[in-house]
């Protein structure tokens, strides 16, 4: 309470002066940003935002205006919300210490409760209906010691003052005010709430962390946070609602677009399936529905009726591509779909079918023995602290351990980096440093340094990357969000064979046993007609000199013809018109257009250019505005596992998929906002259990700990999955785990410095 009486006391100094009539400097009175003085004169204000001129009041009268107060100033129309609720808790602040100062109040504990109970509305009534009867009474003897000892602008300040409960992300307001301690409060009491409730840290990552925190200051102090029965009720329906919603707006396009059913199997640890369905289309992707498929994953007869069930009800004819994964059931179940309606395409996801080239390559016995090493490289390192510490002076803070879409990704992406880490490498465990420690004695320290000095591993490395780094960067392309993937998946897969042929200097007994599994894959699993077809109709390809057509591409232009366009007069059209996009005639040779052809998206370039040849046009759009990967869609495997409990009613399974619904689109939204450049990824920790996703696992996990440099570091066993790992944290480990390599300037020094020689 102390920080509170000295906040308090600190801004009645300046409000003071206001209501002396003095102008405080523009610093302290937030009102002066919002206005600018005429001709000099502090009692005339022309506001920002409306231009209007305020004649006589000063300051006051232009935060009244700005606050929407009516009486002695009409209120601003073009005041940002933001703006408005800041100035309105200003206002606040300013009745409070007036009372504060006229009335003797002792503490600013009892005007914070006196705001808090004269301002609450009907929802803090509802959160405690027990002092519904006493509030009733205290705010009668408070309204009499508002009129009897207040000015008559401070109760009109009392009677317009709007509730501070206003859902507005604004500029945070503690900024100018709250001391260094108060912050550190308020840090300690959302610590001591994470880890009370359970809570990971990777919640701090959430899109919807700091505006829940902006949202609370702006309520202002005494915010009663919702109760359990709010959060499960009424306001997991409200979300559910929005969520609807933003589904609603995007429904809209996809008679224009066409749209992209994806399904998404998932599989928790007692064996249950899930199967969650999404839908595609160029203004983002939704979360349709999540389905109990534990008992029919394996028959596909059952798996097409749901699978029909859902293209009705996103419509037949808004559903271009039908996306599933590999598994035998999935893929009878799409043929027989589209062979049923004839009028879109099943496609199994291109993510999926890379990582299974991925995998059979790593099988191979070469390809299998760099990966054995290159794994016990990344476990001694990240097992033991002085070694990766060693290790990140010497990379200038760089990690091995490298997150990708799928797991065997995330495998040659880490020896892509080991391999970029080469020379670091072998300076750290050739180095003086490193052979007077007593890792170089241990056993699993000279295996590894035999490992990073034989430049037969280092050739086995490279002879790896000219085959996979080829197909990451297809892989890569599937998670791109700019640009529907469609139009690029074939013509990327032609040029990945091309790159590995070219690697090896065009011998073929060296590139064939890894083509023949790449050749294999995209004739069983991967290619489609739709495939070809965006191949041939994505301009930034089709006009590049070193494109030729070949048959495959010009049958899959004709099934996509006569599929997905069931009228025979519009075939007709489209095939007569295709000869003015390939000669580029008319609007398609335009300077413009051929400046677009790059910096456009396909789908784009074609609605700008083709109005003359509508039937072609919406051909085009339809199929380049499509996706051939499910690596869009969130996973969250804790949801599934509550659904699938034994024990559970009717009501109970509507609500958590309610919660589903609401989590998976809340996501969307945050990938949608991201691509704005409206939010940021936190990039993970490889050394915290939290943070390794199971693509990762495998390459951090325990292998055999060694005792340290004078040093215990043995705690450093709970960020690793280990049989021998330690069941408690101590404080030590707890501080490292959260703030390792963190900008925080908020870390204390004892952990920045872990890094350099300082004594843990």
């Amino acid at each position: 309470m102390v920080e509170t009486r000295e906040f308090f006391d600190a801004f009645s100094a300046t409000q003071y002066k206001d209501d002396q009539g003095l102008a405080p400097p523009r610093a302290t009175d937030p009102g002066w940003a919002h206005g600018i003085m005429v001709n000099g004169g502090r009692q005339k204000i022309k506001c920002k935002y409306c231009h209007k001129v305020i004649l006589g009041g000063g300051i006051s009268r232009l935060k009244q205006h700005l606050a929407g107060e009516r009486g002695n100033v009409a209120p601003c129309e073009e005041v940002p919300e933001d703006v408005k609720v800041q100035i309105q808790q200003h206002l606040g602040f300013k009745v409070l210490e007036k009372l504060q100062r006229q009335k003797g109040l002792k503490s600013s504990k009892n005007s914070v409760s006196y705001f808090q109970n004269s301002e609450e509305g009907d929802d803090e009534v509802q959160r405690n209906p027990k002092t519904t009867s006493a509030r009733g009474t205290s705010g009668k003897r408070r309204g009499k010691l508002v009129d009897e000892g207040t000015s008559s602008r401070t109760k009109k300040h009392k009677k317009h003052f709007f509730p501070m409960a206003i859902p507005v992300v604004q500029p945070p307001i503690h900024k100018s005010f709250a001391s260094q301690e108060c912050i550190d409060q308020a840090d300690m009491a959302v610590a001591k709430f994470m880890y009370d409730a359970g809570i990971p840290f990777s919640v701090s990552n959430s899109y919807y962390f700091q505006k829940m925190a902006d949202a609370i200051a702006a309520a202002g102090p005494g915010y009663k946070m919702p109760l359990y029965h709010s959060l499960r009720g009424k306001l997991l329906n409200r979300t559910v609602q929005e969520a609807g919603e933003l589904c609603h707006e995007m429904k809209k396009s996809w008679e224009v677009t066409g749209c992209s059913v994806m399904v998404d199997r998932w599989t928790g640890r007692n064996d249950c399936t899930v199967i969650n369905f999404f839908v595609y289309c160029p203004k983002g992707t939704v979360f349709l529905k999540s389905v109990d498929a534990t008992d029919i994953m394996k028959s596909s007869e059952a798996l097409l009726s749901l699978f029909d069930s859902v293209v009705q009800e996103v419509g037949p004819k808004n559903v271009v591509n039908f996306v599933t994964d590999t598994a035998p059931s999935y893929k009878a179940a799409g043929k027989a779909l589209m062979g049923k309606y004839r009028t879109f395409f099943w496609s199994s996801c291109s993510a999926h079918c890379i990582d299974l080239m991925l995998k059979e390559i790593g099988e191979m016995d070469e390809v299998k023995e760099v990966l054995a090493k290159a794994k016990q490289i990344t476990q001694f390192i990240y097992n033991n602290a002085w070694v990766l510490n060693l290790m990140r002076k010497r990379t200038g803070g760089r990690d091995i351990v490298q997150l990708a879409i799928t797991r065997f990704a995330s495998s040659f992406l880490t020896l892509q980096t080991i391999v970029s880490l080469k020379c670091p490498l072998h300076q750290m465990f050739t180095s003086a440093t490193w052979m007077q420690s007593t890792f170089s004695k241990q056993r699993a320290g000279v295996e590894v340094a035999e490992i990073v000095v034989d430049l037969h591993f280092w050739s086995l490395c490279d002879r790896t990357l000219k085959v996979t780094k080829p197909l990451l960067t297809v892989l890569h392309l599937n998670d791109c969000e700019d640009r529907p993937s469609v139009g690029y998946i074939y013509d990327a897969m032609e040029k990945a064979k091309k790159s590995v042929i070219v690697a090896f200097n065009n011998k073929e007994s060296d590139y064939s046993p890894y083509l023949n599994v790449i050749d294999r894959v995209w004739q069983e699993e991967l290619h489609s007609p739709l495939h070809a077809a965006g191949c041939y109709l994505n301009p930034s390809i089709f006009y590049n000199p070193t494109f030729s057509t070949n048959k495959v591409i010009q049958k899959g232009l004709l099934d996509c013809i006569e599929t997905l366009e069931p009228n025979l007069n519009a075939q007709v059209m489209i095939t007569s018109h295709i000869n003015f996009y390939k000669d580029a005639v008319g609007d398609f040779g335009r300077p413009v257009a051929l400046r677009g052809r790059e910096s456009l998206a396909p789908a784009t370039w074609w609605s700008l250019y083709a109005a003359d040849y509508p039937d072609l046009q919406r051909l085009a759009v339809r199929v380049l505005s499509q996706t051939c990967s499910t690596t869009q869609c969130e996973r969250s495997r804790s949801m599934f596992e509550y659904i699938q409990a034994k024990k559970r009613n009717r009501l109970e399974h509507k609500r958590l998929n309610n919660l589903i619904f609401a989590h998976y689109n809340l996501h969307l939204r945050e990938r949608l906002e991201a691509s704005k450049g409206r939010s940021t990824r936190v990039a993970f920790d490889p050394i915290c259990l939290e943070a390794v996703d199971a693509n990762v696992g495998e390459w951090v996990e325990d292998l055999e700990l060694g005792s340290t440099e004078g040093e215990d570091f043995s705690w450093m066993d709970v960020t690793v999955p280990s049989e021998r790992a330690s069941t408690s944290l101590s404080s030590k480990a707890l501080s490292i785990d959260i703030c390792n390599d963190s900008t925080d300037d908020r870390c204390s020094d004892d952990t920045k410095d872990i890094d350099g020689n300082n004594d843990l």
